[in-house]
């Protein structure tokens, strides 16, 4: 199994990074560490997440409120998005399906 993240994915973990920073220094750290374990344990469990927008698996973060949607493709496991939980659910739809 194979794993690469998303330019689009690097973004929001560096967008997470800059907002949990700004609450307190080094929380940003902690925000990247947790979810790279995360991301990390899909070379493990790629494949057994909900799809819910059809076509992107859906892994929930263990320590904050985000998902990791990612496309497994023969031994591929692409993460194309991290996004923030407590966002509208329209918006975060909008955005997996333009990518």
């Amino acid at each position: 199994m194979r794993l690469q993240i998303a330019r689009s994915a690097e973004a929001d973990l560096l967008e997470g990074f800059a907002f949990y920073e700004g609450q307190q220094r080094g929380i940003g750290s902690y925000f990247l560490d947790s979810l790279y374990a995360d991301i990390d344990s899909l070379l493990l469990y790629a494949g057994i997440h909900p799809k819910p927008y059809g076509h992107l698996y859906r892994m929930l973060a263990k320590r904050f409120p985000f998902a990791i949607y990612y496309d497994l493709q023969d031994d591929l496991v692409t993460v194309v998005a991290v996004l923030d939980c407590r966002q509208n659910p329209a918006s975060l739809g909008k955005r997996l399906r333009r990518g």
